[in-house]
């Protein structure tokens, strides 16, 4: 979601793509196999003399490189069908375009993914404003949210599976936000190829947290076109429709005989120019799903998308609630991305597993409220195959 915007089983049977299983990287022919350890090279410096590193992971088949500057993930790539390998994630080869850009391009967010109504909530009694950058709202943490901050990074080796540690601490009051929260990612490369995150959070003070990541994803290659033909399935019924600046109403809306039902695989596209009021208030996908499962003490799989063309597949696994499906509609061809090639509208899409958007301010959805002498986890798996 671009700050320029207007702004509990999943269903085993379900037909379509909800039938695969996950893991597939491993099982793919030509896929190269081990890891060894992380790599670090220096990737730009900010304007304060901040050195930002880029760190190179490979395993299982799968190549990730991210960013010390918002734990962005870079670059992320998978083999097709025939063994070839492609960027499947949007970003820039320079670290001003991340820093100036506003489409959150793999980033980690915190520390509320997605938007707050009016930058405004109550808690215990005490209101709070937060930092508004999204019209009168806030979104994805405020003008300056984890997406903008240098992480300490700590490679690691477990056994076959290699990764990251991502550590922040928030202070007090940055963005409006109460509490000091001190934050942990982890992202691990299996020796299966799949992308797992796993997110820790401890606060000094009660407040709200809602970490996701942001990666827009186009199973053809970066910068191929569009990803109007990719096939999603989704494990959810129901959906959050919003108001003009794509805030929830608090309706659970059900998606049966809508553009938004994904409970059997369709491709992106079949649906997103009906005229439904939903998709021209947001101009394309850019909602909430309300998954089936509902929290779960583990990762249930609840996505599956495909590209046809080269025939990779990913497959996402939650705990969370909800899945935020946008479909890149405020790319408008003037962004460059890794490959040289512009961005336009439909070019990518994310997939972000959370809370529901506003939930400070609803108290009917799922809490995000955090206390202290609790830990905040949940754990969110990408499996790819072709």
């Amino acid at each position: 979601m671009e700050l320029n915007r207007r702004t509990v089983i999943a269903g085993a049977a379900a037909a379509g793509l909800a039938a695969t299983s996950l893991g597939g990287t491993a099982q793919a022919a030509g896929r190269e196999q081990g890891g060894g350890k992380p790599v670090r090279e220096l990737f730009g410096t900010l304007a304060d003399g901040t050195k930002v590193h880029r760190w190179s992971l490979a395993n299982g088949g799968t190549r990730l490189k991210v960013l010390s500057y918002g734990g962005i993930v870079q670059s992320l790539e998978i083999p097709d069908r025939h063994g070839r390998y492609a960027n499947v994630s949007l970003g820039y080869d320079n670290l001003e375009a991340y820093v100036v850009g506003t489409t959150f391009f793999g980033a980690t967010i915190g520390r509320y993914g997605n938007r707050i109504a009016k930058g405004r909530f109550t808690l215990d009694g005490k209101s709070y404003q937060l930092s508004v950058n999204d019209g009168e709202n806030s979104l994805h943490g405020g003008a300056q949210g984890f997406n903008t901050k240098v992480w300490d990074v700590e490679p690691f080796t477990s056994g076959s599976d290699v990764g990251l540690h991502l550590y922040y601490t928030s202070v007090d009051g940055e963005m409006g936000y109460p509490g000091t929260l001190k934050t942990k990612v982890t992202y691990t490369l299996t020796r299966h190829g799949d992308w797992r995150i796993d997110y820790e959070a401890t606060t000094d003070k009660p407040t709200v947290v809602n970490l996701t990541n942001h990666t827009y994803y186009n199973l053809a290659g970066e910068g191929s076109g569009s990803i109007y033909d990719h096939e999603l399935w989704l494990a959810a019924g129901r959906y959050t429709p919003t108001d003009s600046g794509l805030i929830p109403t608090g309706e659970l809306a059900r998606v049966a005989g809508t553009p938004f039902d994904f409970t059997r695989a369709k491709p992106i596209g079949r649906d997103i120019r009906t005229g439904h009021p939903q998709l021209v208030t947001a101009k394309g996908y850019d909602h909430n799903f309300v998954l089936d499962k509902g929290v779960t003490a583990a990762p249930v799989h609840v996505v599956t998308l495909r590209d046809p063309g080269s025939g990779r597949t990913l497959k996402i696994a939650t705990d969370q609630p909800g899945v935020q499906f946008y479909s890149g509609n405020f790319l408008d061809g003037t962004l460059v991305g890794t490959s040289g090639r512009t961005y336009r509208q439909g070019d990518g899409l994310a997939l972000e597993t959370q809370h529901f958007p506003d939930s400070p301010n609803r108290p009917a959805f799922p809490s995000t409220v955090l206390r202290p002498g609790r830990t905040y986890r949940t754990t969110t798996i990408h499996s790819f195959g072709a």
